[in-house]
């Protein structure tokens, strides 16, 4: 059961001095000269309410057969693992047999919701002083892409950038460079590319279009923005060239640097 977003979400006031206290506090820091002095936090699943500011979405909203759930996970002291939040269901290719427009299907995803407006205006992330957004993730190894929507001058854009997963079954931190985020709509890469808006980013979140039948599973803990490449796990970082599903509107493949 979902506690109702209207009971635990905060008030106007609320959120306009919180917004006014993380506005001051860089500016008492001096980040705009200096550079943060730290991580910025975009989302986490550690408590049960978090699962109230996201929105999950499949190819059910237009007749389609896959499943999609978002549920939240205990903390467990045994294996040290913290709360957190696991994407998972099952993919199907099936087309809606009474919708004859519908000509692709086979896909499961989530996003942050849009945060509600303050005093300041939107709610919206400013990631321009990082290099990197950090995930902290468990992957079953599919191909899923993390999507980023900012304020752009097209509503349907997003974005993306592949998800890479150096240890399917185990915990881990990814990192993924916002410059190597690539701009598309409605699945296919916009050219020319334009710069993300980083300033003006409104929601992130987790897609799975591989179009390949059968069960997934991704668990996140968090997500947030750094400068500190020694967050990832891995001490070994190859830099592997890979097809992705991306594809222009000439029909040719993207290929992703995993770095």
């Amino acid at each position: 059961m979902r506690a109702t977003t209207v009971c635990l979400s905060k008030g106007f006031w609320a959120r306009s001095l919180d917004e006014f206290k993380r506005l001051s506090n860089i500016a008492f820091k001096l980040e705009g000269i200096k550079g943060p002095s730290g991580p910025l936090p975009l989302h986490d699943f550690h408590k049960p309410e978090s699962l109230n500011e996201t929105k999950l979405m499949s190819d059910v909203d237009i007749g389609g057969y896959s499943k999609a759930s978002l549920d939240w996970i205990p903390p467990s002291t045994q294996d040290s693992v913290n709360g957190h939040a696991r994407f998972h269901g099952t993919i199907s290719t099936a087309l809606p047999p009474h919708r004859p427009e519908i000509q692709r299907s086979g896909y499961a995803a989530w996003r942050t919701i849009d945060r509600p407006p303050t005093l300041f205006g939107r709610a919206l992330w400013n990631i321009d002083m990082y290099t990197y957004l950090a995930m902290r993730i468990k992957s079953d190894g599919r191909s899923y892409f993390v999507n980023v929507q900012t304020e752009s001058v097209v509503p349907t854009d997003l974005h993306q950038h592949r998800l890479f997963a150096k240890r399917p079954g185990e915990w881990e931190t990814v990192l993924i460079k916002w410059n190597d985020f690539i701009r598309t709509n409605h699945g296919f890469v916009v050219e020319p590319q334009t710069e993300m808006l980083r300033q003006k980013v409104r929601s992130i979140g987790v897609g799975l279009t591989d179009r390949v039948p059968g069960a997934f599973e991704l668990c996140i803990e968090r997500i947030w923005a750094t400068n500190n490449m020694d967050e990832v796990d891995d001490h070994i970082k190859p830099h592997i060239a890979k097809e992705g599903q991306l594809k222009d509107k000439q029909g040719r493949q993207i290929s992703w640097s995993d770095k």
